[in-house]
């Protein structure tokens, strides 16, 4: 891969030389991600299975666990030739996980797929302020593809160690492309001329804006308002057929329909003008407003989703690895494709907008004429409206189908768990596990999210819980006979199980990534899916009723998804020294599941645990 780039290098620009020598330089730097031991990982499944499991069943995967890792069986086969693979390619696992995990999804990317990211309300109301900070968001995310372009991004660290940095020069000019089978990933920007424009979309109409002089100097502030303010004037009145709605559906249903819009020249070339643009930003309309104590949650669900077809879902191109939205009444975040962009480095990102924002703008905008903004234009025969028609209809069940709960816990932070040399997010994770069992009396598959950026080419790892730590913490935590110092230290044993998990995770030892490897390893043999992937305790253990993610932000933002299933919850919390913000969702077709009692039961579960660490009385 590098070779060749190196080879197109002599005829690309000066910019595009300087990232390959970042890159080259962090690939050099960062280990290629290890392939776990067979037998370590096999255990860790079986130890993970004991809480969800009784012990007849648990017999029976362990037999059937035995034999797939018996010295000359499948297991071992398969290992080896993971091993391989690992010694011949980047990295072993992380294209498999993206097209397992992404690009092979079927499911719509509003809600199932692409995260939300909500920020606290700008102070402002109305379209004029609302225009002055759009112009500013764009001057900053310009400035930081800058940093990356140049060179300048300094390389992250974790623990002393430098993380993989590919991702960040993918962030901009990507577009996932929708496939009868299975997506894939368009990246514009290591084109010999590389865009150098975005896309702005108002009232359902998308214009290519050019964010670059004739100089290739960035466009002021004071320039990109004067375009936005264009924009705004040739788009008065809200499209009648809001093209974006379609990049909302079934994945298959929008590759048909993809192929349809594509036959005619006018809209491939308007398509391909925003599948190319540096990202998308949304200029939305005000989030309806019920109350104050509703308004966060609907806000989150503005930016995930867009509130639907009577609102601003129009206003979106789902298939953009990135999408800023920015509202009239002060409502603003971002919405990520995870297929090329995942939490840290949009985190990073997002640190850098807020800064730039704190600044005034340091150019005077030169005295040149620019030209208008070119809006996109589409030709819409018979069945393409039908297409949109029908895509509006499934956004707005799924819309509807969506619970969002979003809330901030203002008890304690991330402090509390420090002073009792507790890890934050074990804390939190026990306690979610705890406010699960009291609403439906069980404990589930969970997962949380652990970067693998340590590695060359690494993207993410599932960590797994409950553990037997937890549950039998769980099981103690309600009865009355035993001691608060018993509890306390049952609590204790519960987080640093869950800490012990995480790093393992880190360290490129999880056992998500390695099963999947196995399997898929076998599946691309073309032999039978071995037994254990087949059993029902695995079936079960990847029936992830509880998906949750840590935001790796010092902001007050909130991070918001859909379950990934449909009796299950999705959990993001952000915790911040004295307080913790939390987004929770559910699907209302489900009885058994309701975010809205899950947000109280898991407030009343961390004031409890507040108590047991330091007793009032």
């Amino acid at each position: 891969m590098i070779s060749r780039k190196i080879h197109a290098g002599s005829c690309r620009s000066w910019l595009f030389r300087v990232y390959l020598r970042q890159e080259l330089c962090c690939f050099s730097s960062v280990p290629p991600q290890p392939v776990p031991p067979l037998a370590q990982t096999l255990q860790s499944y079986l130890k993970a299975l004991e809480p969800l499991l009784p012990p007849e069943e648990i017999s029976h995967t362990r037999r059937m666990v035995q034999e797939f890792g018996r010295t000359g069986g499948l297991g071992p086969q398969l290992q080896e030739r993971l091993e391989k693979r690992a010694r011949h390619t980047k990295n072993w696992i992380s294209p498999w996980w993206v097209q397992w995990a992404y690009l092979e999804s079927r499911l719509p990317l509003p809600v199932h797929s692409n995260p939300a990211i909500s920020l606290p309300r700008r102070d402002y109301n109305g379209w004029r302020s609302q225009l002055v900070f759009a112009s500013k968001l764009i001057a900053a995310v310009l400035d930081f593809k800058a940093t990356i372009s140049t060179g300048q991004l300094p390389v992250e660290n974790m623990r002393g160690k430098p993380l993989c940095m590919e991702l960040y020069p993918l962030l901009f000019s990507s577009c996932r492309i929708p496939g009868p089978k299975h997506d894939y990933i368009a990246h514009h920007g290591r084109a010999r001329r590389s865009p150098t424009h975005i896309t702005v979309v108002r009232n359902y109409q998308f214009f290519q804006l050019e964010v670059y002089n004739s100089d290739g100097s960035r466009m002021t502030e004071s320039q990109i308002h004067g375009q936005l303010l264009r924009i705004r004037s040739q788009s008065w009145k809200t499209d009648k057929e809001p093209m974006g709605i379609l990049t909302s559906e079934h994945r298959h249903t929008w590759g048909q329909a993809y192929n349809r819009l594509l036959r005619d020249k006018l809209n491939k070339e308007s398509v391909g003008l925003i599948e190319s643009g540096l990202f998308v930003l949304c200029l939305d309309s005000p989030v309806m407003r019920i109350s104050d104590e509703k308004y966060a949650s609907r806000k989150a669900a503005q930016v995930l989703h867009g509130g639907g077809t009577f609102s601003n879902s129009g206003n979106r191109w789902f298939d953009k690895t990135l999408q800023f939205v920015v509202g009239e009444d002060g409502s603003w975040g971002l919405l990520y494709e995870q297929a090329t962009a995942e939490g840290p480095p949009i985190a990073t990102l997002l640190h850098h907008i807020l800064d730039y924002c704190e600044k005034p703008d340091p150019k005077r905008a030169p005295l040149v004429p620019l030209p208008m903004p070119k809006k996109l234009y589409f030709h819409i025969d018979r069945e393409i409206k039908r297409d949109i028609e029908h895509a509006k209809q499934n956004l707005d069940i799924l819309i509807n189908d969506l619970d969002v709960n979003v809330f901030n816990f203002k008890k304690f932070g991330k402090d509390l768990p420090k002073q009792h040399k507790l890890s934050p997010n074990s804390f939190i994770q026990v306690a979610l596990q705890l406010a699960y069992y009291r609403v439906h009396n069980e404990v589930c598959a969970a997962c949380g999210i652990v970067s693998q950026r340590m590695f060359r080419g690494g993207r993410t790892e599932y960590v797994r819980s409950p553990t037997n730590q937890t549950l039998k913490f769980i099981l103690a935590f309600d009865d009355p006979s035993l001691s608060r110092e018993a509890k306390v230290q049952l609590f204790r044993e519960a987080a640093d199980a869950y800490s012990a998990l995480a790093n393992q995770a880190l360290e490129g030892h999880g056992i998500e990534s390695h099963l999947l490897g196995l399997k898929l390893q076998a599946i691309e043999e073309g032999l039978s899916i071995p037994k254990i992937f087949m059993d029902t305790a695995y079936g079960l253990a990847t029936h992830w009723k509880l998906r949750t993610g840590q935001v790796p932000a010092n902001t007050d933002s909130v991070m918001c998804f859909g379950p990934l299933v449909p009796d299950g919850y999705a959990i993001c919390y952000n915790p911040q020294a004295d307080h913790v913000h939390f987004s929770i969702t559910a699907f209302n077709c489900c009885e058994e599941t309701n975010a809205e009692t899950l947000a109280v039961t898991l407030k009343d579960t961390l004031c409890e645990l507040q108590e047991l660490l330091q007793p009032t009385m």
